[in-house]
């Protein structure tokens, strides 16, 4: 009797067993589902990264490029967000753009996710959700809070030390982070050649100014800032003008030559295009955070930062109110404007003309979810 109960309870442990594990890994794989992104009817093209590099067909390095060209000759225009999956106001400010825009004058390229493998998973042990939701019109939409690094899965294992496409030494880790491997290699590591990938689409779509968007912690230096190359040292200065004059405070931070690896390094030393990357002040990224939840990622309140505020332990201005995801997103919208007006007054030949482009005011005041388009 004894050794039938014995069987019944491991058979009943086995079964609870399996079906823990079958469900855990239905929702692993379904981390890898990407939501949808609705462009509007100005869309020109949509291509995957693969049609500049086709080594990267059918991996996860590939990834979606929306293109809006006006009627009229101007200048090229990147946006980059998603080098960073965990960095949400740069994916999220993406998206924006490509529900809203039209292009009247010159082209725009937007790419969402940058390192599309990076959005497939989270950060091990650091206990992040793995989406948050924005409301619509129409109803709710959610998106995935990825990872910083390309997933271990796609790309491993990690060297013990890293040398970058550019010679710099980093740890192993940073061999699967984006922002680390430019310019790319043709026959590298994955990431490496998502790098090589995006560069090569620099060549094709002759691209002249490139906006790289990222959050960094509050606790972090370079936060609520212009990191520019020293080829686009006049335009960020020209772009920090306006921006104060809306009221918006950011820093200028020069790309530092000994820093290799980096898109705004990179891109500039190896492109034709003038570069620029863009800072804000993300709660849900920081080390000095208390839980991460969909909450923190959309309200950036966190009574940690309150208090290492009061302590002068940040590099922006934080209370209560917090530092909420539409005023992060908010401050990528009036950067990219800025730097556009002043693009133009540098290089009139290059205009780019962007007709329903929301803008910052209004993000801060209605919110994202006016801006994105109602779930089907």
């Amino acid at each position: 009797m004894k050794k039938i109960r014995s069987k019944l309870i491991s058979s009943v442990l086995l079964l609870l067993t399996l079906v823990i594990c079958f469900l855990s890994g239905f929702k692993f794989l379904s981390m890898q589902k990407k939501e949808d992104v609705f462009p509007t009817e100005g869309l020109t093209s949509k291509k995957m990264l693969s049609s500049y590099f086709q080594t990267l067909k059918n991996t996860w390095g590939d990834t979606e490029v929306y293109i809006y060209e006006g009627q009229e000759k101007g200048g090229n225009l990147l946006i980059q967000g998603g080098a960073h999956p965990n960095e949400p106001a740069g994916f999220i400010t993406a998206v924006l753009l490509i529900e809203n825009i039209q292009a009247t004058k010159g082209k725009i390229v937007i790419i969402p996710r940058a390192n599309n493998s990076g959005f497939t998973h989270s950060d091990p042990q650091e206990g992040n959700p793995q989406r948050y939701s924005i409301e619509t019109s129409a109803g709710r939409r959610s998106f995935r809070y990825g990872s910083r690094l390309t997933n271990p899965i796609h790309q491993w294992p990690d060297p013990t030390l890293y040398i970058n496409p550019a010679g710099q030494k980093l740890s192993g880790t940073e061999s699967r982070n984006l922002n680390r491997c430019y310019p790319g290699r043709k026959n590298g590591r994955l990431t490496e050649k998502v790098a090589y990938g995006i560069m090569e689409l620099f060549k094709k779509e002759k691209i002249d100014l490139a906006i790289d968007l990222h959050e960094s912690a509050p606790e972090y230096p370079v936060i609520n800032a212009i990191v520019f190359h020293e080829n686009s040292e006049e335009l960020a200065a020209l772009a920090l003008m306006e921006l104060q004059l809306q009221g918006f405070e950011f820093s200028l931070e020069f790309s530092p030559k000994n820093l290799r690896g980096l898109s705004h390094r990179e891109w500039g030393d190896n492109t034709q295009a003038m570069a620029i990357l863009l800072e804000s002040a993300n709660a849900s990224h920081g080390r000095l955070k208390g839980k991460t939840s969909p909450a923190l990622i959309l309200e950036g309140k966190d009574k940690n930062y309150v208090k290492a505020a009061k302590l002068g332990r940040l590099f922006v201005p934080y209370d209560e109110e917090g530092v909420p995801l539409k005023l992060r997103v908010a401050r990528h919208l009036a950067a990219v404007k800025s730097i556009l007006s002043s693009f133009e007054e540098l290089h009139p030949e290059k205009k780019t003309e962007i007709k329903n482009m929301p803008s910052s005011n209004e993000v801060r005041m209605k919110g994202i979810g006016p801006f994105l388009h109602p779930p089907n």
